[in-house]
């Protein structure tokens, strides 16, 4: 426990992070009984304002939360209209069909829509059941009780130095206290990854993996605009350098999402996961489509992609781990909003039970059964072998192979088994003289950005007075030992500009330019020696996405 006092309130349950999860969870909860105290704390400016996904969203959740959401105005405007598959060549494309396709692939019924307005949505549906929502509010430490148990939260501190003293407008925030703590923080949250080390929760499950979603939005031509016209590629121009693929999602008011997702368990440390989206919107596709637009936002998040054999246990004593915490993205759909609702549900009905029987602080087991055992682990379990094929074998194996994968698992069997995904993303780095290095076209400042200048269009803000939240387990790693040896990847692989490395007369120097920092969480994925430790700024800092 900190030394430092503070004022404690106590509620029945405490999510951390107004996501989907956290959201649903708290939905339930006062479905349940409205009496029940439940607070949400999120960390981001407003709900919503962290939120980057594609998104296409399955709303079988939300049909189970709020089977009457079309009535009460959630914003699902632009269902699916069109599938579209393409694996690309530098010049060229070739269609893949629907037809040969698992029926778990198919959009039919789903919409494109943007989930940070629909998190705005869910929580005014939240608030109006009595839910307490506090946005700006980081949650900066796990409370542990007597036994070992997670009792609560620190949340709302504000105003330490840059060395990490208290300064001289320091606020020391609050403890919040509940019989359960939901984690909802997303991809490695910083509260969510202490609790899996310190109770142990991967024990025995293969290693999380990981990719790097980039996504800028688009204000295109109207005549080129076709609402619910969903695309997505693979191959060019990551080639046999990486795995990965792009989306492109229209949504309404001559809006587009257009993404990029690289598999980080790339080998090459030259790879410059950015400049390869910059580089994949002049496929002669993708300009078309852009040529007349402009861009208006950008972001970049981590996902989760180790499936099903690489969710660590959900529960502990007194918390539990929600969505992608735990890592529910159906990889080959690109899905996992509505996992990410139905964890929250079922954590909230095993809460319900605990503290109607009188609980409080132990595991809730029934949650984890559920997850494993219920709709979240059937929609996993039949897609597990697709990431590692694509890992062993390349992408034209995994198409063929995990396609058939997938069809077997749908009759109820499969070829494979369950494969496993050996490395850790940071482990698969090699160094850099077993590879060429890339070269990448200058942005041209129409289709293609500079970093920096698209950062500016994430709206990311961070006080700089304050702590650095990127902090080096040994400062001297990047110079003396990833320089070297892996020609220091931070520089490439952070889709922000944060990393630099800068000659000075002395020798060089590693920079980092935390106020840059979108939350992606990327360097505490993928950094080779995991010398590089993401924990949450003050409240309200960082990205302020826009309808994204």
């Amino acid at each position: 426990m900190s030394e430092i006092e503070r004022e404690a309130m106590e509620y029945d349950v405490v999510i951390v992070g107004a996501g989907p999860a956290g959201l649903s969870a708290a939905i339930r909860l006062k479905q349940l009984d409205p009496s029940r105290e439940v607070v949400v704390l999120e960390k981001g400016s407003e709900v919503g304002a962290h939120i980057l996904s594609g998104a296409v969203l399955d709303p079988c959740g939300l049909n189970k939360l709020i089977p009457d959401w079309k009535e009460k105005g959630a914003p699902l405007n632009v269902p699916v209209k069109d599938d579209n598959f393409f694996m690309l060549g530098e010049a060229g494309k070739v269609r893949i069909p629907n037809f040969p396709m698992p029926p778990l692939m198919n959009n039919h019924g789903n919409y494109v829509v943007s989930m940070g307005n629909v998190c705005r949505w869910m929580a005014e549906q939240a608030e109006a059941l009595g839910v307490e929502v506090f946005p700006g509010m980081a949650c900066s430490e796990v409370i542990y009780g007597e036994n070992g148990e997670v009792k609560g939260v620190v949340a709302g501190e504000f105003g330490r130095n840059p060395d990490g003293t208290p300064g001289p407008s320091y606020e020391p925030g609050m403890e919040l206290h509940g019989k359960y703590v939901f984690l909802g923080e997303g991809v490695r949250g910083s509260l969510s990854k202490e609790v899996i080390a310190k109770y142990d929760l991967s024990k025995g499950k293969e290693p999380q993996k990981f990719g790097l979603g980039m996504k800028e939005i688009w204000e295109i031509d109207p005549a080129k605009h076709k609402p619910g016209s969903v695309t997505h590629t693979m191959g060019w121009p990551l080639g046999s350098n990486a795995g990965g693929g792009s989306f492109i999602y229209h949504l309404d008011n001559n809006q587009v999402y257009v993404g990029f997702v690289v598999h980080l368990n790339y080998k090459n440390p030259n790879l410059y996961p950015y400049m390869e989206f910059q580089r994949f919107k002049h496929h002669p596709m993708v300009k078309e489509l852009l040529e007349g637009g402009k861009r208006v936002a950008y972001g970049g998040r981590a996902i989760t992609e180790g499936g099903y054999q690489s969710m660590p246990k959900m529960v502990a004593p007194g918390v539990a781990l929600l969505g992608c915490a735990v890592g529910m993205v159906n990889v080959p759909r690109i899905k996992g909003n509505h996992n990410a609702m139905l964890s929250g549900m079922a954590a909230a009905e095993a809460a319900h039970a605990a503290i109607e029987a009188g609980r409080a602080s132990d595991e809730l087991n029934d949650y984890e059964t559920e997850v494993r055992e219920g709709a979240i682990g059937k929609d996993l379990e039949k897609v597990r072998n697709v990431k590692p094929l694509w890992s062993k074998y390349g992408l034209l194996a995994s198409l063929s192979l995990g396609g058939l994968d997938m069809w077997t698992n749908t009759l109820g069997f499969s070829l494979f088994g369950t494969l496993g995904h050996g490395k850790t993303d940071a482990e698969a780095t090699e160094p850099a003289d077993k590879h060429k290095t890339i070269d990448y076209p200058k942005p041209d400042g129409k289709l293609s950005f500079d970093r920096l200048t698209n950062v500016s269009y994430s709206m990311t803000n961070h006080e700089e007075n304050q702590p650095c939240h990127l902090r080096l387990l040994d400062p001297s790693v990047p110079i003396e030992h990833n320089l070297p040896k892996f020609n220091e990847p931070a520089q490439r692989y952070c889709p922000a500009g944060v990393y630099e490395v800068v000659e000075k007369e002395n020798g060089p120097e590693f920079v980092i330019n935390f106020q840059n920092c979108v939350h992606c969480k990327t360097c505490d994925i993928k950094d080779p020696p995991q010398n590089i430790k993401w924990v949450t700024p003050q409240g309200g800092d960082g990205p302020n996405y826009p309808n994204m």
